[in-house]
């Protein structure tokens, strides 16, 4: 082995009749650094935040419902978009029912989806029934898109025997092929998100961020979260190819969750989606958005730019809705989500066993003591308890 062979062979030696062969000035030099693709320059110039104009924001329908660009119409069929407008509307109403659910005391506690619909929608009618779903808190449009049963819904919220969580809160998803990870402008300020990010990148990951940025992390405002261009703007620093899309057009994000998830799988390659849209409702029932945004602010956005309402317009422009079928189906969903909110809130509460099941494949040693502990205790104290309304 000669002495140049046992260095990697981008930093092997040049033997000198190659530097003779190739004079370059400075700055015509081709910088060989492995951790950057870019030329020399001979200024000092710092890198600007706002050096490109802000990302464009891609739509198929105005607010009117009217497509803008006929080359861009996904060209659903009447039975999808009705799918898609049902899904949104039962969304709607199955919230309205279960946050006064919540303020009467019947639920401990619930996160609406008000105005973010179309994300929810848009998205979900655009990947595989197989493709994996890791959601967040508020993409329960995406498990309805996918015929998720109201039953489980209410048995969720409800914690009872049903709920397949066994009485734990927060909702999930299930399956296979492309993988889609719904999270919100705020969680993109944590780490695990740039870590995400980079991970995916680098390894090649066939998998699509979506984020959902409704304008406030909880009560903290974008203007307070971050100082660059939203969050399609950090794709290209990790090599991420991104777009941004108008979330209250269920159309645009339908074309891009489409066209992303399509490149991810034939590509091997994360798309990052960020849906402008904005949040109606409370972040929950534990908020009080009235404390840090005006109420003209909100009516704003729930009259003028609601993505259900643009839908609407659109199929009424179409004739494939009336007055009449909004009626009929506004009663009829309500009637579906009030028979199975009443059988949830009849069923008992899983058995307080669970409380240790589920989290280790063998029970270890400090839990069996405080499931022991716990029985000592409820047949000591049982009376004090009303166990009647839960499972044996």
């Amino acid at each position: 082995m000669s002495e140049s062979d046992a260095f990697p062979p981008h930093l092997r030696p040049v033997p000198q009749r190659v530097l003779r062969q190739q004079q370059f000035t400075s700055l015509e030099e081709k910088p060989q650094f492995p951790g950057a693709s870019a030329d020399f320059v001979d200024k000092l110039d710092f890198i600007q935040p706002n050096v490109i104009s802000g990302i464009p924001i891609y739509r198929v329908m105005d607010r009117q419902g009217q497509i803008i660009n006929p080359d861009e119409d996904p060209q659903l069929s009447q039975e999808q978009v009705l799918k898609c407008y049902k899904t949104m509307t039962l969304l709607n109403t199955m919230d309205r029912i279960l946050y006064e659910s919540q303020r009467q005391g019947r639920i401990s506690f619930y996160m609406t989806n008000y105005g973010e619909e179309g994300t929810h929608v848009g998205s979900a009618a655009a990947l595989d029934d197989t493709d994996l779903v890791f959601g967040q808190y508020r993409e329960a449009g995406v498990l309805m898109y996918r015929d998720y049963p109201l039953d489980l819904f209410m048995a969720q919220c409800y914690g009872n025997a049903s709920d397949t969580g066994k009485g734990r809160q927060m909702p999930r998803d299930n399956a296979s092929r492309a993988v889609i990870c719904y999270f919100g402008e705020g969680a993109a300020s944590e780490g695990d998100a740039h870590a995400g990010f980079n991970f995916a990148a680098t390894l090649e990951c066939p998998i699509l961020f979506f984020c959902r940025n409704n304008g406030y992390a909880i009560s903290t405002p974008t203007s307070e979260q971050y100082r660059g261009d939203g969050i399609a703007a950090r794709g290209p620093g990790y090599g991420i190819m991104s777009i941004r899309v108008d979330g209250n057009d269920i159309f645009a994000v339908y074309n891009a969750t489409r066209e992303a998830r399509r490149r991810a799988i034939a590509e091997n390659q994360p798309f990052l989606v960020e849906a402008m849209t904005y949040r109606i409702g409370h972040h929950s029932t534990s908020d009080d958005s009235s404390a840090y945004r005006s109420v003209d602010e909100v009516n704003y956005w729930d009259k003028q730019d609601h993505p259900i309402s643009r839908l609407r317009h659109h199929m009424l422009g179409r004739g494939w809705w009336d007055e009449e079928q909004e009626k009929s189906w506004r009663k009829k969903s309500r009637k579906r989500v009030m028979e199975a909110f009443e059988q949830a809130e009849r069923k008992l509460k899983p058995s307080p066993q669970h409380l240790f099941s589920d989290v280790y494949c063998e029970m270890p040693p400090h839990l069996q003591k405080q499931q022991e502990a716990l029985a000592r205790h409820l047949r000591l104290y049982g009376e004090h308890y009303p166990l009647e309304h839960f499972e044996k």
